[in-house]
Order: C-alpha cells, then sequence, then structure tokens
C-alpha cells in the first residue's frame, strides 16, 4: 500500500518563503483577539530591530574627498531635491576648472531596503568624470501618513521628474537592481510624451523580465498570495515615530528575507573583514566593515509599493508584457529611439536571474544597433555590480569606457550643428544674391 504523504497545497506555497516570515497566529482566538495579539508582536519586534539599528546609526555616505591625479580633492553633497519620500543628492568634486562643464549622471538607488549608501563605492568611482545625482529613498518609518501613499507608480514619476529637471539630453542615468523596472518606465515615458529623450540609459542586474531564469527571490513573491503577505508581512509603524500607523515592509523582515535569498552574503562580508584584519590592511577592513553595515540596515517600505512591486514585476510581468500603465499611460519602451542603452548582468547573481536584465532590449525594439549594448560580468554576484573588486577591476572600467565615448559623440554632434549653423547661407541673402545674378 503507497503510504507516501501528499503535501497540501498551502505547504507547497509556504514551502518558498522564508522560515523568519513564516508568522502562526494562535487559532483558538477570535480575531480581534489575534489581532491584537499580531500587532503586540510585531511591535516588540520592530522595537527590538530598532534598537540594534540604533547602535550602529543610520550609515553615512562618508565621502568627504576623492583622489584625482595623484591628489586630494573635496566633495561636496547638497540636496538639490525633495519630496516627502525621497532626497535627490549631488556629489560634486568641488575645485574643479570646469566643474559647470562636467557632465551629469543620475545614479537611480534601489528602493529595496537598503539605503542609498549601499551604492558608495559606485559613487566615488564615477565622480572621476562626473557630478553624480543619487536617489536617496527616506525610510518609511520617517513619513507622516498624512503625505499620502506611495505606489511602484509613484517612484517612476519621480524619477521622471528628476530626469526632466536635470535635462535628458546630456544626461546619463545609471539604475541598479529593483530601480531598473521604474527607471526604464520614466525614460520611455518622457520619449512617449514627445519631449527629448535621454543620452544614456544602463540598466545594471535589475528584473526587467523576472520571467527568464527565476530565483529563489523571484519565485518566492510569485508563489505567496497578496493577502498572505498583507497579513503576515507588513505592520503598522508604532508610536514614536514619525511615520506612526503607516503601513509598511519592516525592515527587520526584509534582512531575513534576504538572508534567505543569498545566505552566505552576510557570513563573506564579515570574512573578507577578519581577512583585511589579519592582513593589516586598515583601508579594506574599514571598506568591508562599512559594507557589512550598510547590508545590516535595512528600512522599512511603504507596504502599497512593496505591494505593487510583487504584483507587476513578479506576478503580472506587466512590463514585459506591455500591459503596465502608469498615471493612465501605457509604458511603451518601444518609443525610445535614439538612447544609448546598455544592460550589464553579473554572471553569479543569485538575486536577479540571467538574461532578466538583457530582457530590455527586446522591449525597445526601435533603438538602432548602434545604441545598444550588453555585457555579462563573469566571477560577479548581485552587489558586485556597484562594489568590491568586481565593480572596480570589471564593471566601471568598460562603463567608464563607454560612458566618454557616448559623451565625446554628443559633443562632437553638437559642434557640427553649431558650425553648420555657423555657415549655413541665411535664405534672404540667398534670395538677393540670385537677384542680382
Amino acid at each position: 500500500m503507497n503510504t507516501r504523504r501528499t503535501e497540501p497545497s498551502d505547504a507547497k506555497e509556504n514551502r518558498f518563503a522564508p522560515v523568519a516570515l513564516q508568522w502562526c497566529w494562535p487559532l483558538i482566538l477570535s480575531p480581534g483577539v489575534a489581532e491584537a495579539v499580531r500587532r503586540t508582536q510585531f511591535a516588540q519586534a520592530y522595537e527590538i530591530f530598532q534598537a540594534s539599528r540604533r547602535l550602529l546609526g543610520t550609515p553615512p555616505f562618508a565621502i568627504a574627498s576623492i583622489r584625482q591625479h595623484g591628489r586630494s580633492v573635496p566633495v561636496r553633497t547638497t540636496v538639490v531635491a525633495q519630496t516627502p519620500f525621497c532626497r535627490l543628492l549631488r556629489f560634486a568634486a568641488c575645485p574643479c576648472a570646469d566643474a559647470a562643464a562636467r557632465p551629469r549622471l543620475l545614479l537611480c538607488a534601489p528602493q529595496a531596503g537598503h539605503h542609498a549608501t549601499m551604492m558608495r563605492a559606485a559613487i566615488r568611482s564615477l565622480l572621476d568624470d562626473s557630478d553624480v545625482y543619487v536617489t536617496d529613498w527616506i525610510d518609511a518609518q520617517d513619513i507622516p501618513r498624512e503625505c499620502g501613499a506611495f505606489g511602484l507608480g509613484d517612484h517612476v514619476q519621480t524619477l521622471e521628474r528628476f530626469m526632466t529637471s536635470l535635462g535628458p539630453t546630456t544626461l546619463d542615468v545609471l539604475a541598479v537592481c529593483q530601480a531598473t523596472v521604474p527607471a526604464l518606465a520614466a525614460a520611455a515615458r518622457l520619449a512617449t510624451s514627445g519631449g527629448p529623450e535621454l543620452r544614456s540609459l544602463v540598466l545594471m542586474g535589475g528584473p526587467i523580465d523576472a520571467r527568464c531564469n527565476p530565483t529563489v527571490l523571484g519565485l518566492t513573491a510569485k508563489k505567496l498570495s497578496a493577502d498572505w503577505f498583507a497579513a503576515c508581512c507588513t505592520g503598522r509603524v508604532p508610536r514614536g515615530y514619525p511615520g506612526e500607523g503607516r503601513m509598511v515592509y519592516p525592515g527587520f523582515l526584509q534582512l531575513s528575507a534576504l538572508a534567505a535569498g543569498q545566505p552566505t552574503r552576510q557570513a563573506g562580508v564579515f570574512v573578507e573583514a577578519m581577512r583585511n584584519i589579519s592582513l593589516w590592511d586598515a583601508e579594506a577592513v574599514a571598506e568591508s566593515m562599512m559594507d557589512a553595515v550598510d547590508y545590516s540596515a535595512t528600512m522599512d517600505l511603504p507596504a502599497e509599493f512593496i505591494g505593487d512591486t510583487i504584483e507587476v514585476v513578479f506576478r503580472q510581468f506587466l512590463l514585459p508584457r506591455g500591459k503596465w500603465h502608469v498615471a493612465g499611460d501605457r509604458v511603451r519602451p518601444d518609443s525610445l529611439r535614439a538612447t544609448q542603452l546598455l544592460t550589464v548582468e553579473g554572471a553569479e547573481d543569485r538575486i536577479t536571474g540571467a538574461e532578466q536584465t538583457h530582457a530590455a532590449h527586446a522591449l525597445c525594439s526601435r533603438l538602432p544597433p548602434s545604441c545598444r549594448g550588453r555585457i555579462t560580468i563573469p566571477d560577479c554576484d548581485h552587489y558586485g555590480l556597484f562594489s568590491g573588486k568586481a565593480w572596480h577591476a570589471r564593471v566601471y572600467p568598460e562603463l567608464r569606457r563607454r560612458l566618454a565615448a557616448w559623451r565625446a559623440a554628443a559633443n562632437a554632434d553638437a559642434i557640427s550643428m553649431v558650425n553648420y549653423s555657423r555657415h549655413a547661407v541665411p535664405p534672404g541673402r540667398a534670395t538677393v544674391a540670385t537677384g542680382l545674378t
């Protein structure tokens, strides 16, 4: 007789969830009492996590200066725009003779739980040739409920406004991880509106089409029902915070999910720090310890934003299917015709699956071959795309070369247009000359 046990369907669904996310509430309690118990447990877990965060504080960017041509150059950081949910920071190397002419690069940091300080190494490198503008997303616990909701569509429109204010035709945009989806949508909306397109758009390690080679995190997001996620993975910010009462996906649950999706990452960061200590490399020790702090310092996300992301990106795949609408308008990447598009993936990325980012080329079908590029970095994981040895040795040098080529081509075109306008014979003068003949 076959005695094999049949796995219930709900067990199959929960099998994909990180163990730390499975909250079990007493079934014998009335719904009201069970909800009160849940709120109490959520608040206690929330406060424990916040207490641990306060020991280390919010990670700083700590970019006071950079090395250029063998000398130290101070870096000025300013807030150039702000919404209740995001600050746009400008990093600029100060004593630069051609500061006004330096190219502008918008670095779209992911709104995925970590602070924008995770982009520290990338910002330092990019400052060699550019003024770097960074989207610094604000912890949802610090955003009052009166500021309203913030979904994925709001993220798109925020990026679109930033791109417009910085001047698309002379702007290079680099989007990382989760930010690739709204950045591509924002670029497409600019093109669809009939306005100027971005000069270039670089998409790195993001789920443009999450159907391609789905990862553990992608499968988890797809399998879990929206109701289960809302009931078990979100809660209200407790008293004592500016965002009191706002529904959020809290940082302590995000850290558990990240650890489940890439279990060796945190241990690897600390092992690297210990290795640098044994080598008496003080600078490397400081960098690796900062990486560990950045990785552990997760912040709250608006519950409606993470819900939108799961639904749009991982469950319905609306962008690659051509069915995503933002502010009532369909997102049309095929509207892009002149933007330089580069997609970058890490061969060892376990957060974003292979070909998920490169899929952007199929969506931007009207871009000519001269405007397309794709790179897969060997021996590079997700975080190596913007930090660590892979970034410094392989990713950034190639990115720097391509940025220089795009900018040189744009400058050459601009000079050609100026020369043409100077030497062109005015229509009125041509008429007079013809009459004299």
